[in-house]
Parts: C-alpha cells; sequence; structure tokens
C-alpha cells in the first residue's frame, strides 16, 4: 500500500539528516525528561527519531488511505452552513475521525497536556503530507497549531482547560479579519467590553474570511480599549463554542479549498477570556500567530506542489502520443524537471526554517522554566532572528512555486487538465490561495526588505558560503553561486545608497526574490553534497533557474536606479 511518508525518500532525509536535529531533540526533551513519566517519551536521540519516524509513518498512511481518496468527494460537496453552524462534508467528517483515532492532534504539545511534543520540525512533515493528500483538509486538521500561541502565552489554568482538549481532537480557528481590516489588522474593531457583572469579557461585532471558523475553540483579535482606533488597543482572547454567542452567517463560496469553510461570524455578547495582557493582541500574540500560520502555508505550499508533480509525472507516463509516452518528449519532461527543482528547493528553505524556529521556540519554553545561560540566550538570539528573516521567504517563495507547479501540472495534462475529473484542476485551484492568506507575497516582501538592507541575508549567504564550499565535487556550481550573490550585493548596495524610500519600495520584490533564490541555491548544494542520488539533478537545473532569476532582477535593478 502507499504511504506519503515511507514512499518519500526527500521528506525522511529533511527529518532525519541534518545536524540541528541533535540540538532540537535535546530542547524539546529536556534531556529525555519524560521518559520515566509516560510509556511514550523516547529514552534518547536515537529513540526520539524513531518515535518521530513512527508518528510520520502513520500520518502518510492515513493521508493515502483516506484523506487522498475522500478529496475528490469533499471538493465536490464543500460544507454547509445550518442554522448559524457548519456542518462540514460527509468525507471530511471521516477524516477527522481517523486522525484523530489514530492520536494525531496536540502534536506540539506537551505530554502533560496529553500532546505528542513533537518538534516543529516533524509537525511540518506531517502538515506537508497532509496537504498532497487534499490542502483543504489540511486547512483544518492543522489550526491545531493555534494553540502553540495559547499555550505561550495564556495562564496555566487556560492551558489545563483548553490544551487536552485540542489534543484530544477539538478544532480551532484564529478570528483575525475583518470587513474592514483584512491585511491591515490594526483597523480591527471587534468590541471586546468587561461584564462586570459576571466577570468576564464580552465580544460584539463581525469577522470576515474566517478559516474553520465554527470551531471549538476560538482566538479572537478584538478592541479591548475604548476609544483606539490603533493596534495598542487591541488584545487577544479566547472564545469556547461551548458558550454560545458566535453564529456563522454565511460560508464563502471559494475557487478553492472547498473542504475547509471559509466563514463569517456574529459576535453577540459572546463569552470569552483574555489571553495573556491587554494591549498587546497584535504587538505580540497575533506575530506569533501569524508565524507560525505562515510556516504552516509554507508547508501546504510544498505539499500542494508534490501533489502536482505526483500527478504530473503520473499522467506523463501513462499518456501516449506518437507512439510513445508524453514523458519522452523534451518538453514535457523539461516542465517535469522544473516542477521537481523547485518543489525540491523549495521543501529545502521550510524544513531550514522549522529547524530555526523549533530551536528559538524550545528556548523560549525553557525560559519560562528557569532562567537561561549567556550562552542559550545568545543562541535564542541567533535561532529568532534567523527563523524571522526565513519565514517570510519560505512562505512567500513556495506559495508562489505551488501555483506554478499547479499551472505546469494541468500544462502535462494537456486539454484532459482542463476537465474536472482529473485532480490537477483541484491542484491549481487550492494552489491559488496560498500567495494570499496569512499575508500576501508582497506583505511577505516587506517583511523580509529589512533584512536585505540591513545586510543579514548577506552575511547568509557568506556563511552558508563558506560551507558550500566543502562540496568539492560542484566547484563549478560554487563558482556560478559566487557570481549570483555578487550581483545581489551589488544590486543591494546600489539601492541602499541611494536613500530613497520609494525606489526601495519599487526594488524590493527583486531584492527579496535574488536572496530567497540563492540561499536556495545553496541549501540545494548542500543536500546534493550529502544526497547526490536524490538531489543532483534537481540542484543543478535549479541553480540554472536561479541564475536567470538573479540576472533578470539584477537587470531590472539596475534600471530602476537609473
Amino acid at each position: 500500500m502507499a504511504n506519503y511518508y515511507n514512499d518519500n525518500e526527500k521528506i525522511k532525509f529533511e527529518v532525519g539528516q541534518n545536524a540541528l536535529m541533535q540540538r532540537i531533540v535535546a530542547l524539546k526533551e529536556r534531556d529525555f525528561a519524560d521518559k520515566g513519566q509516560y510509556d511514550y517519551a523516547p529514552e534518547d536521540y536515537e529513540d526520539a527519531m524513531d518515535s518521530y519516524s513512527r508518528v510520520l509513518d502513520i500520518v502518510g498512511e492515513v493521508t493515502a488511505d483516506v484523506v487522498a481518496p475522500n478529496a475528490e468527494a469533499v471538493d465536490a460537496e464543500g460544507p454547509h452552513c445550518e442554522g448559524g453552524r457548519v456542518r462540514y462534508a460527509e468525507k471530511t467528517v471521516e477524516n477527522l475521525d481517523v486522525m484523530t483515532k489514530a492520536g494525531m492532534n496536540g502534536m506540539t504539545m506537551p505530554r502533560r497536556y496529553g500532546g505528542l511534543n513533537l518538534p516543529v520540525t516533524v509537525y511540518t512533515a506531517a502538515n506537508e503530507i497532509v496537504s498532497t493528500g487534499d490542502a483543504s483538509f489540511e486547512n483544518i486538521w492543522s489550526l491545531q497549531d493555534c494553540i502553540e500561541t495559547l499555550y505561550c502565552f495564556g495562564n496555566e489554568e487556560q492551558r489545563r482547560k483548553y490544551i487536552p482538549r485540542v489534543c484530544a481532537g477539538e478544532t480551532m480557528s484564529m478570528d483575525l479579519t475583518e470587513p474592514d481590516a483584512g491585511s491591515d489588522l490594526q483597523s480591527v474593531m471587534l468590541k471586546a467590553t468587561y461584564d462586570e457583572e459576571n466577570q468576564c469579557w464580552r465580544l460584539n461585532g463581525s469577522k470576515r474570511f474566517i478559516t474553520n471558523g465554527d470551531s471549538d475553540i476560538h482566538l479572537v483579535l478584538a478592541r479591548s480599549e475604548a476609544g483606539t482606533r490603533d493596534g495598542r488597543g487591541l488584545s487577544m482572547f479566547i472564545y469556547d463554542k461551548r458558550d454560545g454567542g458566535v453564529d456563522v452567517r454565511r460560508i464563502e463560496n471559494k475557487l478553492g479549498i472547498h473542504g475547509s469553510p471559509t466563514c463569517e461570524l456574529v459576535y453577540k455578547n459572546a463569552k470569552c477570556e483574555l489571553c495573556g495582557d491587554r494591549k498587546l493582541g497584535l504587538i505580540k500574540y497575533v506575530m506569533s500567530l501569524m508565524n507560525g500560520a505562515r510556516l504552516g502555508i509554507a508547508a501546504q505550499s510544498v505539499g500542494l506542489s508534490q501533489a502536482a508533480y505526483n500527478e504530473a509525472v503520473a499522467y506523463a507516463q501513462d499518456r501516449k502520443q506518437f507512439g510513445k509516452a508524453i514523458i519522452e518528449f523534451p518538453a514535457v519532461r523539461e516542465m517535469i524537471g522544473n516542477i521537481q527543482a523547485r518543489l525540491d528547493a523549495g521543501r529545502a528553505l521550510l524544513y531550514e526554517t522549522a529547524r530555526y524556529v523549533d530551536i528559538y521556540k524550545a528556548l523560549e519554553d525553557i525560559s519560562r522554566e528557569r532562567k537561561l545561560e549567556a550562552e542559550e540566550r545568545a543562541e535564542l538570539k541567533r535561532f529568532s532572528r534567523l527563523a524571522d528573516a526565513f519565514t517570510p521567504l519560505a512562505k512567500g517563495m513556495n506559495s508562489e512555486y505551488a501555483n506554478q507547479n499547479g499551472y505546469d501540472c494541468i500544462q502535462v495534462h494537456g486539454g484532459s487538465g482542463f476537465m474536472l475529473e482529473y485532480a490537477c484542476q483541484r491542484i491549481y485551484r487550492d494552489a491559488r490561495i496560498t500567495s494570499i492568506y496569512e499575508g500576501t507575497t508582497q506583505l511577505q516582501t516587506v517583511a523580509a526588505i529589512r533584512y536585505v538592507t540591513n545586510g543579514f541575508y548577506a552575511q547568509v549567504m557568506e556563511e552558508m558560503m563558506a560551507g558550500t564550499s566543502a562540496a568539492a565535487q560542484y566547484a563549478a556550481q560554487v563558482e556560478r553561486l559566487k557570481a549570483m550573490t555578487e550581483k545581489f550585493n551589488a544590486a543591494t548596495t546600489a539601492v541602499r545608497e541611494k536613500e530613497d524610500q520609494e525606489l526601495l519600495d519599487f526594488a524590493a520584490r527583486h531584492l527579496y526574490e535574488m536572496a530567497a533564490d540563492i540561499i536556495m541555491s545553496h541549501l540545494m548544494l548542500q543536500h546534493a553534497a550529502k544526497a547526490p542520488e536524490l538531489f543532483e539533478e534537481s540542484m543543478n537545473r535549479y541553480l540554472d533557474m536561479a541564475e536567470a532569476e538573479v540576472a533578470k532582477h539584477s537587470v531590472l535593478v539596475n534600471r530602476l536606479i537609473g
């Protein structure tokens, strides 16, 4: 039988073949402090890695046996709005039931709350795998990640109240956007007032475009400070559907991800709890929530790219024209090779980012229990910065790649790709949202550009070059990468020296993509040096593509400068 994890050696490589995993496991497992308390807690590093592999094996099996076969029916039926509530598609209910019975919820939460205590890197792999089967189901299932924000910023009473419920299979949502507050979240006006008589907070107003909006537990951004109009008046709240007070006005009729209900919500004096401190809802908590969500969309995008590659290869091997399979035609083979190269490079960037997130989040968690040592504080600072710099690259580039790969998958299918009975059209439709929600690609550029102008990406490239240069068998490729880096540094310096904000705004997307192309090229070279049988072909193809892109952006930046 197929297994979406065991059949994919490249995911296994990303999870297991990196030196940082030793540090990640040590931090996440607190030097294996749980081994005497929980029978499923690992005893050492090898046991931990084996445990992670077993979990991913289950996710891969469930995805292959249930989620993927159900995807067409889920896409066709979609959710229903009945009496102010959401009713999932029949096969979505089946998917959730199977995942819950398999114990695949609360994956990153500590064992003391009923979680699996998995690193973000392993959870990212699970997200990718499920997305390959059905991205719309992954949208619902992966929102369990919202519990990270409650875990980080809620109090212990809230942790004990809500986290075990999510670990047992209850669903979550993050209620942020409103009809007049999309990307501009500081304009949120959902009103939060304190009910002195009942000693609780109440929410009144509406939210729009809320993924899985009729979930069991909501994290809600609302205006707690009367008379304010900016982000300093916003706080984060926990709403429990058991308390009532929130109705689904409608489910949006979308282009793709049909299985995932995108809701408009109406709050009518809904009881809720303050999460963390007042006034920090947007400034601190949503930023944390969004960074996790953006990594999740990067994983979803990689899963969609993998699905596009799978469908393109299967069709091209089966379809005969002029007496031979169309995969033998150079034009088709080139398209498929490009899909694979973008997939492999984007995946490498995704897992590199996840590992950075793992280390800084684990150290942050430890800092809540004890004071960090000086070396640990330095490590936390370093990996927090790396995670912050890499997350917009991973989200932006992988979402754009998912769109291109879905497009190319349809092209490989020719006229058949335009027919609804082929999965490629669903993949194409599902991919379209990835470059829009949780921050458009344009907003990812805004988030990343300071790391261009302050020289951080250049510093990362320099450090990567020191490691990449050790791959003696790829000396020619290393020299090409050096030339690409010189173009990036020259373009960055030229823009910076102009001290013109409008020029920087126009040049930002070009510099952003140059940085991402070069960093992914480095990662592909490192991968090929370790496992040429898996990555050498993609490395060479991606380097060709990235080299052309960097040259193009260099020319365009020079023209902007004049």
